[in-house]
């Protein structure tokens, strides 16, 4: 690493730009700030421990206070409930447990008085096998058209007893489920991806097709502003059907190479959805991907200017803290999306990973477990806390859009201590328990410290327990004081919003060493901010003619203040203007 006294007296500093700057006046979304609901999790209206319409409606109040520019609402659709609503019965009707598609319509119609847009989630690879049309297909005979919206094949073997492949699901075990037939015998077997319980569309059929078409009309006609698409990437299936024994959820090296991921005839699919989303007119309705895609220009594929307007950056989640893996990870993005004339996505946590406040408290070369158990080593909750809010500072200050997963603007860690008779993943019972699942991310927002259920209703409720730390951390805890990480992202979405960071040019800072990132921002009006990220064991220095807006942490090291150095595992934002 460099000496930080020569990086200081570097004026001006060596950049090199690798990301033009956007117009000022570009699209909402090629610059905005979406924050994740999980509508079970964020706000219980009815006491009943579990989240709704009515309950996220009351708290929306939050999401403009802290500053973003719309919210996602993860599945509140008709459902069983077996995969927390990505089982989903019926896309045109809100499930009871969440309330009515009147709640619905009240619920858009307060985020648009607050300034806030609205994007809905669509599962289109699968549905719920309690869906009418998989309960008339179970009724119908092989070959019928019934059978045809789904994915059903003979057996192998001289009885039909082994499955069509050796395809594995993503929640464990194999990716085939043999039916009993209407007369009693054994049958065929039918496709599914993820649980037996969500068996996988047949995107070939033209009434498959037409019914998504519909489900994104009755929604755009109810006011969203567009869809967040659920396993975006695998839609259409190798139609040879070739063995692959491999797990699904482990294949983000060469991602095509599965038969049934990221296969050419998903863009097709897109394409159509996109020219119906644009006959809507302005302001644009979006469409933003959840692929799990790689390479990088497999991945710009999807955000080509017919298909997505936004694709997650799941490359960038995975990233470990290390610094030269974050830069490359920054560059493979940019120029993939570049060449297309695409925006990246940014995103640290979701419903589905491990939340980045505890992710970061692991050891940076271990492997990302699916879930943490008490059994488990822990994460240095404070090492974790520390480095995500350093990673949010410097995310946040990335052109192009981002996502905030619900709660990390409280620094909530996982519960990792979840005992297993609590425990709703499939993921866990599919595998008798040796996969944790997700449920750790997925506990309810703590809203009032010391309230029963910390404020997430009034009866004490909760479909999944909180764990003890969430207490400090509940919102009316953070609101005002100062250093919190509430207060942190206040902050940094005001003044990534002010200083129009996410249509800003983006060059490299060199000479910081290999283990600082550093970056220029240049907005369309010329407004410089300087970003550092210290991922070294050491203080190192913050350029003079920089002066700092915003920092991730105090600007401490061994309990002193430095005067013009930036600790270990923090970031800042700097005018340079």
């Amino acid at each position: 690493m460099s000496d930080p006294t020569t990086t200081a007296a570097a004026a001006p500093f060596a950049t090199q730009e690798i990301h033009a700057a956007q117009p000022a006046d570009s699209p909402w979304w090629r610059d905005a700030v979406i924050y994740q609901i999980y509508p079970r999790s964020w706000a219980d209206g009815d006491g009943d421990g579990i989240g709704d319409l009515p309950g996220i409606t009351s708290r929306l109040d939050h999401l403009r206070d802290l500053g973003v520019d719309a919210v996602w609402l993860s599945p509140f659709y008709r459902s069983p409930q077996r995969d927390a609503g990505y089982d989903v019965a019926d896309h045109r009707d809100v499930d009871p447990l969440f309330g009515t598609l009147a709640d619905a319509d009240a619920m858009v119609a307060r985020a648009h008085e607050l300034g806030l847009r609205v994007v809905v989630d669509l599962v289109p690879n699968h549905t719920s096998s309690d869906h009418a049309w998989f309960q008339q297909a179970l009724a119908a005979a092989p070959g019928s058209p019934q059978r045809e919206r789904y994915i059903f094949r003979d057996g192998l073997g001289e009885d039909g007893s082994l499955p069509p492949t050796d395809w594995q699901a993503n929640f464990g075990g194999g990716a085939w489920t043999r039916v009993t037939e209407a007369d009693g015998t054994p049958g065929q077997w039918y496709l599914h991806l993820f649980d037996p319980s969500q068996p996988d569309l047949n995107w070939d059929d033209a009434r498959v097709r037409e019914d998504f078409e519909t489900t994104l009309r009755f929604w755009l006609d109810r006011g969203v502003d567009g869809f967040r698409v659920d396993v975006a990437h695998g839609l259409v299936k190798d139609p040879t059907f070739p063995p692959f024994g491999k797990h699904p959820g482990g294949l983000m090296e060469v991602t095509h190479e599965a038969p049934y991921w990221d296969q050419d005839g998903v863009h097709e699919i897109y394409r159509g959805w996109r020219a119906l989303l644009d006959s809507y007119g302005t302001p644009e309705r979006i469409l933003c991907a959840e692929a799990w895609v790689n390479p990088a220009d497999r991945l710009a594929r999807y955000v080509r200017p017919d298909e997505f307007h936004q694709a997650f950056n799941f490359d960038f989640l995975e990233t470990r803290w290390r610094a030269t893996d974050l830069r490359e990870a920054v560059r493979r993005s940019l120029a993939a999306n570049d060449s297309v004339g695409a925006v990246s996505t940014w995103v640290l946590s979701n419903h589905d990973v491990l939340r980045h406040a505890s992710r970061f408290g692991l050891p940076v070369d271990g492997a990302r477990p699916n879930g943490i158990g008490p059994d488990d080593p822990q994460p240095d909750a404070e090492l974790g806390l520390r480095r995500a809010r350093a990673a949010t500072t410097l995310m946040l200050a990335l052109p192009g859009g981002a996502y905030v997963y619900q709660g990390e603007e409280l620094g909530l860690p996982e519960h990792t201590s979840l005992p297993g008779e609590v425990r709703q993943d499939p993921t866990y019972r599919r595998t008798d328990g040796v996969e944790l699942g997700r449920d750790g991310c997925r506990v309810p927002m703590p809203w009032t410290k010391g309230a029963p259920a910390l404020g997430f209703n009034d009866t004490g409720a909760a479909w999944l327990p909180q764990p003890e730390a969430y207490s400090d951390l509940a919102v009316d805890a953070q609101t005002g004081v100062a250093g919190s990480t509430l207060e942190l992202y206040r902050a940094l979405l005001a003044l990534r919003r002010e200083r129009r960071l996410g249509l800003a040019s983006l060059a490299e800072v060199h000479g910081l060493g290999d283990d600082v990132i550093g970056y220029v921002l240049t907005a369309p009006d010329g407004t410089r901010t300087l970003v550092l990220a210290n991922l070294s064991s050491e203080p190192v220095a913050i350029p003079a003619q920089a002066d700092v807006l915003v920092a991730s942490g105090e600007l401490v090291a061994s309990g002193e203040l430095v005067d013009g150095s930036l600790p270990t595992d923090t970031a800042v934002w700097a005018r340079l203007d």
